[in-house]
């Protein structure tokens, strides 16, 4: 029996759809019903009720459920086993929030490709946590410590944040401003949180879930913005408001699996973008 037509059942298993299932493994969703169904006509058991919105597990798939878990740990262990006796060339995929990824990272990547030409680096900018045991990524950074057993981080860097605005409104007086901050998905973000209290009650002229979509808004004089020094601070269209140049700061933590540490490609990008953070600490902070 194939991996492959475990992995089908369990996500099956997991989404409770065939669209969902389907949109996790980047198939059609006939496809997983062509391959589940394969893969109970091989073992001669029926595995899911075919209802008319959901695919709900049977009694014989719910007791082979836990089996197909433990297959997919020691598959995921020798994925990242396999990394630590790896060359210095290959794919290395690293998760970072959106826009520190494609405003800090991406512009900076030019010399990791000069010295390893091997290395394919994947960038994922994604606001959610990437589950590094499964291998969605195989470094991550995060703006805060990671909570998992088992990973290791560290801090790279502090990275900073001030009150932004368009000229228009460092004309104005404060009880006037308008705000623009995030929705309700990242009302608890540090930044956030501090932005709610300064506002106490002043309208919110813009809200969004992406820093990038926050920064254009500023720019256009939508309101004011609590934004990362290395997004907003050498923009010329904004400045600094006076009393609030730097409200408060969150560390970068770089984490990773011990597995894939031993990965020299792997380790190569850590090391760069450790590097990279130290000589761009002004940029940050």
């Amino acid at each position: 029996m194939a991996w492959d037509d475990v992995r089908y059942f369990l996500e099956l298993a997991r989404q409770g759809t065939l669209t969902a299932a389907a949109r996790v493994l980047g198939v059609e969703h006939s496809t997983v019903s062509r391959r589940v169904g394969a893969l109970e006509k091989k073992i001669g058991i029926r595995l899911f009720d075919r209802l008319a919105k959901s695919w709900n597990l049977t009694v014989e798939g719910e007791a082979l459920l836990a089996h197909a878990y433990r297959i997919e740990e020691q598959t995921l262990a020798f994925s990242r086993a396999s990394m630590g006796i790896g060359a210095v060339q290959g794919v290395v995929r690293v998760s970072a929030p959106p826009v520190l990824a494609s405003h800090f990272l991406a512009p900076r990547l030019a010399a990791l490709a000069r010295q390893w030409p091997g290395i394919t680096l994947e960038l994922i900018g994604e606001s959610r946590q990437a589950n590094l045991y499964r291998r969605e990524a195989d470094l991550a950074l995060r703006l805060s410590r990671p909570q998992e057993l088992g990973l290791a981080g560290r801090p790279l860097a502090g990275m900073g944040y001030s009150l932004y605005a368009a000229q228009k409104w460092r004309n104005r007086p404060a009880s006037e401003w308008e705000f623009i901050g995030y929705d309700d998905v990242l009302r608890e973000t540090p930044q956030q949180k501090w932005l709610h209290e300064l506002a106490a009650g002043r309208r919110f002229a813009f809200v969004s879930n992406d820093a990038a979509a926050l920064y254009q808004a500023c720019r256009s004089g939508l309101g004011v913005a609590v934004l990362p020094h290395f997004l907003a601070g050498e923009d010329p269209a904004l400045s600094r408001l006076p009393g609030y140049e730097g409200v408060l700061s969150r560390d970068v933590w770089m984490v990773i699996h011990p597995d894939v540490r031993r990965s020299p490609r792997v380790k190569a990008v850590a090391q760069f973008i450790t590097r990279l953070c130290r000589e761009h600490e002004s940029v940050l902070i």
